[in-house]
């Protein structure tokens, strides 16, 4: 269960600067969204789908009351016929449709391809507020990180990789909203939600 981890990730990590810097990131994320009321468009690179941090905000979206923090996942290859969620057809050109108050969050463990960069830089253009998340070694997305509002980078390690930073960011992007309890009881709420979830049909659209 998503909780249980992040909870030890958060033992494991107490008096590193990735909690810290993994609730900095949350919350320019939320800040980005709350006051504009703009979507939420989430794109990987070519090779590079962030299927499981959509998923994961889609959990902290229904589960903090925050509907906001439910992407839109941007593909670089659509999949076609019905049935499709309108939320997984979206094609890179509704990177050039980002406006004022649409927030662009870029996760990737390599460095983008000059078109991905320009599509984002059209985002940021327009209007768009723009996050990254990168795994590739330090100092080698400067172009992506110059574009950003705000980055994170996470370079390669034994302990620590992308993909459980991504945990930490989407748990900590939907705590602000929780009743203002102990962290106790809001532990045991939460690990009660997700044994619901766990109970329930299986969502057809991730």
């Amino acid at each position: 269960m998503d909780a249980v981890r992040v909870a030890l990730l958060r033992e494991v990590l107490a008096g590193t600067e990735w909690l810290q810097a993994t609730r900095r990131f949350a919350g320019s994320l939320r800040a980005s969204l709350a006051p504009h009321g703009g979507g939420l468009l989430l794109v990987g690179s070519r090779t590079y789908e962030p299927w499981h941090l959509a998923a994961h905000l889609d959990d902290e979206a229904a589960w903090s009351g925050l509907p906001e923090l439910s992407p839109t996942l941007v593909r670089h290859r659509v999949a076609t016929g019905s049935g499709v969620p309108a939320h997984l057809g979206v094609g890179l050109g509704r990177l050039a449709a980002a406006k004022r108050g649409d927030t662009l969050l870029v996760v990737t463990p390599e460095r983008l391809g000059e078109g991905l960069l320009e599509r984002v830089h059209d985002a940021r253009r327009g209007g768009a507020t723009v996050l990254a998340m990168d795994g590739s070694p330090a100092g080698s997305c400067p172009d992506l990180h110059s574009l950003a509002h705000d980055a994170l980078a996470v370079p390669p390690g034994p302990d620590l990789d992308l993909d459980v930073v991504q945990h930490l960011v989407s748990a900590a992007a939907g705590e602000n909203s929780l009743p203002a309890v102990g962290g106790r009881r809001r532990f045991k709420d939460r690990l009660s939600w997700i044994a619901e979830q766990l109970t329930a049909p299986p969502p057809v659209r991730w």
